[in-house]
This record gives structure tokens, C-alpha cells and sequence, in this order.
């Protein structure tokens, strides 16, 4: 009887701890006040938002560098480079247009990411931050920016 007590509150623990992360990724993977207009192709954002799609490549300027995958409910793969002078990957992905959201109780929410909107609520879908292909156990917005890791926002 102790051993499936034991095994239970393992399991419980567990469902806990994926609960609490997913529901930290919904909250905190980016804000910046903007709402989306619809994606369009291009190769580049507007100051006032993200709403425009962009293809990829090399972004911004500064002498941090990383690389970002942005992966659609499609599957479909952008890649970025980015190059920033700021401390954390949101506040990188921010200042360059690349992801809007809501500032919700634990943090940054990214609801748009490079034009493509995955709003939970909507559509059942959500932004997932990864780490060096690993789901990602802090926020984007909280996300120090450490040199040779990858990051990668997914609809899931």
C-alpha cells in the first residue's frame, strides 16, 4: 500500500510540474503592447508591431548573437540570427518586432510571434519557448541571453 502511495504522489508531482510549466510558457513568453494586423509576406516588420511576416535570416544589431527558430501550426521552419545588445531574449525579440503579446500574472504571454497568432484561448493552440530544443522551464521575457544556445518558439 505505501509503494502505490509513494508512486501516486511521484505521478501527481509530475502532472504538477508540467502543468505549472506550460502554464508558465503561456504567460511569459512576450509583450509589447502592439496588436497584430495579419501576417504578410516580407522581409521586414514595421516599428508599430508585429504584423508582418518575415522571412528569416539575419536581424538587428548589437554584439550578442543567437539563433531562433520560429516553428508554425503547419510545421513550417523560420530561421533567425539575431544580433542584439539586450540582456534577454524577449527583450531582443521585442525591440525587434518579432513577438507581441500580454503582460499576464507570470510574466510576458507571447499571443504573436513573426505574424503568426496563437492565441490559447481562441484557438486551443499556444507559443512554447525551447531552450536548445528543450522546453523551456522560465519564460522568454526572463531569458538571459547565453552565448551558443538556440531558441525556438512553436505553436503546440
Amino acid at each position: 500500500m505505501q509503494m502505490n502511495y509513494s508512486n501516486s504522489k511521484k505521478v501527481s508531482s509530475f502532472i504538477l510540474c508540467m502543468v505549472l510549466m506550460v502554464a508558465m510558457a503561456l504567460s511569459t513568453v512576450g509583450c509589447n503592447g502592439s496588436k497584430n494586423s495579419g501576417a504578410a509576406s516580407g522581409a521586414e516588420g514595421t516599428q508599430a508591431g508585429v504584423d508582418v511576416q518575415r522571412e528569416g535570416g539575419e536581424l538587428g544589431e548589437g554584439s550578442k548573437e543567437f539563433a531562433l527558430t520560429v516553428t508554425d501550426k503547419d510545421g513550417n521552419e523560420t530561421q533567425f540570427t539575431i544580433h542584439t545588445d539586450k540582456e534577454t531574449v524577449g527583450e531582443a525579440l521585442q525591440e525587434l518586432d518579432l513577438i507581441d503579446g500580454e503582460e499576464g500574472e507570470y510574466g510576458l504571454y507571447v499571443k504573436t510571434v513573426n505574424g503568426i497568432t496563437a492565441d490559447y484561448d481562441a484557438d486551443g493552440v499556444y507559443w512554447a519557448f525551447y531552450i536548445n530544443d528543450e522546453y523551456a522551464a522560465s519564460g522568454v521575457d526572463v531569458t538571459k541571453i547565453t552565448e551558443g544556445d538556440s531558441y525556438a518558439l512553436k505553436v503546440e
